[in-house]
């Protein structure tokens, strides 16, 4: 194993133990304790983001259900590093949220973003609730970002009301941004509770967890709905039903005359052999092409890192914490790891057209992915890359041949172009005919369209 590979597997390994996580979240606990504070919860809100909208309804929720306070910081978009295609991020924002909304029953945004000037005038109201320094936080601020969100998004507000208090939108936006680098994060739509993050509705089920965990639970209300036994890894039978719980993929069995009848689509899936989130999802992935009796197409495409973009330290811990977390509830090994980035990943990538070709694509590739990010092989080593091989069904001498041949990078830029052009620009990204999707977390929407062409 090489020096680097070695230290990337000692930093993942402990960066993901849960026994530092839950020493972590004791002393939290304690410190909350001796300092006779309440359940804070710090929620950063980006006036024009669909995902700070969905989340501060989710939070008035929370409040309902549990008892914490919820402070309110108005917080400017990501930096250019934390948006490296922030075009296609804030269209696919849009698309992404109104399917959310669907889903968990919320308020949905619109298909446009909101004028400059409305959302300033959103700004400066939502400012104008933000206590003075030193003074308690309001809790009327959640409420009044949920009714703002409402006017914004549906159009309603046009500027009409500016009170010409840039100044004050500045500070508190100043402050709310300031306050979420010194946490450790760099998104909108944000909730930071005793030293962990949560990102959007689709992670605040964690957050419920923990705080369920403490005995914050209030004793009425929606807390006697439960979850059934047969609920998702991570969601524990008898506990509350989450205000979002993520859409279960294939809970529904695929009616046999249903694909008989149709004519599906292939699977194409955008993916990176130095993603987390590739690796948590291609088991998924596997089982939904197989379901819906589909050919499952790989796009590979290379790492942002790879492609020049800059991933900072406090992006690639968060990833990690959170792809941990949502492995633990698809029930996937995760760690330790041996970070493929670079040479291990141009390797790898040199052999996969070769794999396909052999009938062996989909082996190869679980192969590299599982050997990487659950049992640190190191695929930059002959060594490594041979087990890999041999035990995706392949012959290492016979592949050893197209090491280094350069001829997979065209493929490679042109799944990047493909990935561009349908608006997305991570991984791991989903087509399935003329939709598509960002995210290991939705899947579901892959399967609602398959139901639909199969005419369930």
């Amino acid at each position: 194993m090489s020096i680097k590979s070695f230290a990337s597997k000692q930093f993942s390994t402990h960066l993901l133990d849960e026994r530092r996580r839950d020493k972590a979240r004791a002393r939290a606990e304690r410190e909350r304790r001796r300092k006779g504070e309440p359940h804070r919860i710090e929620f950063f809100h980006q006036v024009d983001d669909p995902y700070s909208h969905l989340l501060a309804q989710a939070l008035v929720k929370l409040r309902e259900r549990y008892d914490v306070e919820v402070v309110t910081w108005l917080v400017e978009p990501p930096e250019d590093w934390a948006a490296p295609a922030r075009a296609l991020l804030e269209s696919y924002s849009l698309v992404d949220a109104r399917r959310l909304a669907e889903k968990g029953g919320f308020h949905a945004t619109s298909e446009t973003r909101p004028e400059p000037e409305a959302v300033l005038e959103a700004q400066e109201r939502l400012a104008a609730t933000l206590p003075s320094p030193g003074e308690p936080a309001s809790e009327a601020t959640l409420e009044v970002a949920v009714e703002l969100g409402r006017e914004l998004w549906e159009g309603e507000s046009r500027g009409r009301r500016r009170t010409q208090c840039a100044a004050s939108v500045r500070t508190a936006l100043g402050a709310g941004t300031a306050r979420r680098a010194e946490l450790g994060h760099y998104l909108g739509g944000t909730c930071f509770y005793g030293g962990e993050w949560t990102w959007g509705i689709d992670r605040l089920a964690y957050l419920e967890e923990r705080l369920a965990d403490l005995g914050a639970r209030r004793s009425s209300g929606t807390m006697t709905e439960q979850i059934p036994p047969a609920a998702d890894a991570g969601q524990r039978a008898g506990a509350p039903t989450p205000i979002y719980a993520q859409p279960r993929l294939l809970e529904e069995p695929v009616p046999a005359d249903a694909l008989e009848a149709a004519d599906l689509p292939d699977l194409h899936f955008f993916a990176s052999f130095r993603s987390p989130y590739t690796w948590i999802s291609t088991e998924r992935v596997i089982r939904l092409a197989e379901a819906f009796n589909v050919n499952l197409r790989i796009r590979f495409v290379l790492p942002m890192v790879m492609r020049g973009l800059p991933v900072k330290r406090s992006k690639r811990v968060y990833i990690l914490l959170d792809a941990a977390r949502e492995a633990r509830r698809n029930g996937v090994q995760f760690g330790p790891i041996s970070d493929p980035v670079g040479k291990p990943v141009e390797r790898g990538y040199s052999l996969l057209p070769w794999a396909i070709e052999q009938g062996r694509g989909i082996e190869y590739f679980r192969s590299f992915m599982t050997l990487a990010f659950s049992q640190a092989v190191d695929a930059g080593s002959d060594r490594g890359l041979r087990r890999i091989v041999e035990e995706a069904g392949l012959d290492w001498t016979e592949g050893r041949g197209y090491l280094d041949d350069p001829a997979w990078r065209e493929e490679a830029e042109r799944n990047r172009e493909e990935l561009f052009d349908l608006g997305l620009w991570g991984v791991p990204s989903f087509r399935v005919g003329s939709v598509a999707a960002w995210g290991q977390d939705r899947l579901w929407v892959l399967e609602d369209e398959y139901r639909r062409l199969a005419g369930e």
